[in-house]
């Protein structure tokens, strides 16, 4: 919809050479290029065996008000519906955050998203829930598992704060925490600990003037 490392940060180096023939610097570029493209697929491999989901954020400043979309792809597992086919209650959980970059980094509004699906081995149906803040907002039945696949993934337009608390040319970005439950050893989950996914956007008021 293990504790996962943080949002890496790359780095600029620059390399100096000054005494070295035409042909040891094309020896050292493919040497780098070689170590790069490793890294890069020892990367990628460990990223794989994790099975951490992508969470995709959208934000949008529009009509006094900041609200986000995101999905949180390949979540949504084989070992996630066996769970849920069992009668477990499964929930994934987002903290979403919308923060003013920069060195003075601080948060402007923040909402807890938790969504819970349970299955009824007597009606064959899924009983869902979505709270925020702590707050029942919708509860239904479904007998499709499409359905609770976007229910428990996918967001659509979720209100974070008036564009007034914004500032005009500030940069600004949504970051979004997944979390499940339960965590036990009956059933091997696919992900644990946190995913993150995070959007920047720069807030510019088309009047000059906060929306």
């Amino acid at each position: 919809m293990s504790t996962l490392p943080g949002p890496r940060r790359h780095e600029n180096t620059k390399i100096h050479e000054e005494s070295f023939s035409q042909e040891t610097k094309d020896l050292r570029a493919s040497s780098c290029l070689r170590a790069l493209v490793v890294a890069a697929a020892l990367f990628t491999g460990v990223q794989a065996a994790n099975g951490v989901p992508d969470i995709t954020v959208t934000p949008i400043a529009r009509d006094g008000q900041v609200v986000v979309s995101f999905e949180m792809a390949d979540a949504f597992t084989p070992d996630v519906r066996d769970a849920i086919q069992s009668g477990l209650p499964t929930t994934f959980s987002y903290d979403v955050a919308l923060r003013r970059a920069g060195l003075l980094e601080r948060t402007v509004a923040s909402v807890a998203i938790s969504v819970t699906v349970r299955f009824d081995n007597l009606t064959r149906r899924y009983q869902m829930s979505r709270r925020v803040d702590g707050r029942l907002e919708d509860a239904r039945p479904t007998e499709d598992l499409a359905a609770v696949r976007a229910w428990m993934t996918r967001f659509e337009r979720v209100p974070l704060s008036e564009t007034a608390s914004l500032e005009t040319n500030g940069e600004y970005f949504v970051r979004v925490r997944a979390h499940t439950r339960p965590h036990n050893t009956w059933f091997f989950w696919p992900w644990s600990g946190t995913a993150l996914g995070q959007a920047k956007f720069t807030f510019v008021s088309v009047t000059g003037r906060r929306a």
